[in-house]
């Protein structure tokens, strides 16, 4: 099966949780070498957004980055996970399987209708 002509499903998957992954890795490197900034205006997430994020990680460390796909939740995480240092390799596997999932999920879920 295509999509609208133009890719299969399989590349729409890649392609979607690839960019989505290194949207999330430069989130990572934000909280990793651009914490200082976090209080300038233009810093993706806000103080509040921080600080519950921040409560989440310490409380369930690097899994919850298996939440990583939910939307307003995803990005403040893996700000938090640049933050407190979580090693970037742990850091991609787990949130490349979060994101690849719910792409699938969400193919799955179209393929049904």
């Amino acid at each position: 099966m295509q999509v609208a002509g133009v890719a299969t499903p399989l590349t729409l998957l890649a392609v979607a949780s690839i960019a989505n992954v290194i949207g999330s890795c430069v989130n990572w490197a934000l909280g990793r070498y651009l914490s200082h900034f976090a209080d300038r205006k233009w810093f993706p997430i806000s103080p509040q957004q921080m600080e519950k994020a921040s409560a989440w990680y310490a409380r369930f460390g690097w899994p919850s980055l298996l939440f990583s796909w939910v939307p307003v939740v995803g990005d403040p995480l893996t700000v938090v996970a640049g933050l407190l240092r979580t090693r970037f390799v742990v850091f991609v596997i787990v949130v490349a399987m979060a994101k690849t999932a719910r792409y699938a999920a969400i193919l799955w879920l179209i393929d049904l209708i």
